[in-house]
C-alpha cells in the first residue's frame, strides 16, 4: 500500500529556476534541488517536462536557481508556475539582474541564487533530472527560505469556507447558523421563518 500523504513529509524548498531560450528570459517554479556532493560541488534539480524551462535546460545546458524566501508573495507562484513560458514572457515588468552565464537572476524575494551547468541527464518519466556544476553563487540576504510546508500554509491563498445560513425571500435579511429556529422572525420584514430559504 502507497499513502501519498506521507511523501507530504519530504522536506522541500521552493525555487524559480530560471533560463534563457536565446530570445527571452525564462523560468518556472521547482521544488527540488539537492547538493549531491562537495568536490566538485554536483546539484541535482527536477523539472517537470511539461515545462518549456524543462526543454530549454536540456537544449541549453544552463539553469540558475532562484533561492525563493517567505516574503516571496502569491504573484511570483502565479508569474512563474501558473503560465507557460511558450506563450508568455514570464519576466516582463518583473526586475531581474544577469549572472555571468547570461540568464535571469530575481532581484527581489531571494536569499541566494546558484549558477549551474548541466553535466548529465536522467529521464525520471513525469521529470528530468538535471544533474549540473555550479559555476557560480551568491547570498543576497540572510532571510529565512521558503519552504513547501510555509507556502501551503501562509502564502497560498486557502478556500473560502461557504457560509451557512438562511435568507429572507422578502427583503433579503440574513440568518447565519446552521438551523434557523422555526419560531424566527425577520428583524427587518418582520416576516415568519417560512418566508427564509437556505443560502447557495
Amino acid at each position: 500500500m502507497i499513502d501519498n500523504t506521507s511523501l507530504f513529509k519530504i522536506g522541500y524548498g521552493l525555487y524559480v529556476a530560471t533560463t534563457n531560450d536565446g530570445e527571452k528570459q525564462n523560468g518556472c517554479i521547482v521544488n527540488t534541488v539537492v547538493q549531491l556532493t562537495q568536490e566538485p560541488i554536483k546539484v541535482a534539480v527536477a523539472i517537470n517536462k511539461a515545462n518549456y524551462t524543462h526543454d530549454t535546460v536540456k537544449a541549453t545546458g544552463k539553469v540558475n536557481i532562484n533561492c525563493l524566501t517567505e516574503n516571496a508573495p502569491f504573484s511570483v507562484f502565479e508569474r512563474f508556475g501558473f503560465k507557460s513560458g511558450r506563450d508568455t514572457d514570464k519576466f516582463s515588468d518583473f526586475p531581474y539582474v544577469m549572472s555571468d552565464n547570461g540568464v535571469a537572476v530575481l532581484t527581489d524575494y531571494i536569499n541566494a541564487y546558484l549558477s549551474l551547468y548541466v553535466t548529465d541527464y536522467i529521464d525520471m518519466g513525469s521529470h528530468g533530472l538535471f544533474i549540473c556544476t555550479v559555476t557560480e553563487t551568491k547570498t543576497v540576504s540572510n532571510e529565512e527560505s521558503m519552504t513547501y510546508s510555509y507556502y501551503h500554509k501562509f502564502v497560498k491563498p486557502q478556500p473560502q469556507k461557504k457560509k451557512k445560513g438562511y435568507t429572507c425571500k422578502i427583503c433579503g435579511y440574513t440568518y447565519e447558523g446552521e438551523t434557523l429556529p422555526q419560531d424566527f422572525i425577520c428583524p427587518l420584514c418582520k416576516h415568519p421563518a417560512s418566508d427564509f430559504e437556505p443560502m447557495g
